[in-house]
């Protein structure tokens, strides 16, 4: 590491090292050894290699964590989701990204990851998901995944309301 005062290079110890940004960075307090200047630095994986998605068109464009975690507001839009959590499955959805799938990654795949996630949160937003996500033809098609909703007891999802009045 250059010294920002001396300009010295690999003349510097390490003095402290902690995670930051998550875990996704360590920053790390130095001090020169020849001029005795502290500085600090922070050290992330390279962002060169970073996921692409291959839409249904068979376009390609870098993966945006923003975009599905707007795709998931708006199935959101006036339920009982906090952002926090919303930000929390839009991390999870990323690092199961970076975990399965080396360069590329279909967007059925992501679609498919913030599906299953929304399921387990709201099953309002989960059928607003899946109506455009699954390219529903008519009302039948959604009436036949509201049905597949409806099988999962609702009091598996603490705080999670009934899709439809018990009778």
């Amino acid at each position: 590491m250059q010294c920002p005062a001396c300009s010295k290079v690999g003349e510097d110890r390490v003095i402290d090292s902690r995670t930051t940004d998550g875990g996704k960075a360590i920053r790390r307090r130095r001090e020169c050894v020849a001029c005795g200047r502290r500085f600090t630095t922070k050290e992330r994986v390279e962002e060169d290699n970073r996921i692409t998605v291959i839409k249904k068109d068979g376009s390609r464009m870098p993966f945006d964590p923003e975009r599905v975690l707007n795709g998931m507001r708006h199935a959101c839009y006036k339920r009982p989701v906090p952002q926090k959590v919303l930000q929390k499955v839009v991390e999870m959805i990323e690092d199961e990204i970076l975990k399965n799938f080396e360069r590329e990654v279909p967007s059925r795949a992501i679609g498919s990851m913030v599906a299953r996630h929304l399921r387990e949160l709201d099953q309002v937003a989960y059928v607003r998901f899946a109506s455009v996500y699954r390219e529903f033809q008519g009302l039948d098609d959604m009436i036949d995944e509201i049905e597949s909703v409806k099988e999962i007891a609702h009091d598996q999802v603490p705080g999670q309301q009934s899709l439809f009045e018990q009778e």
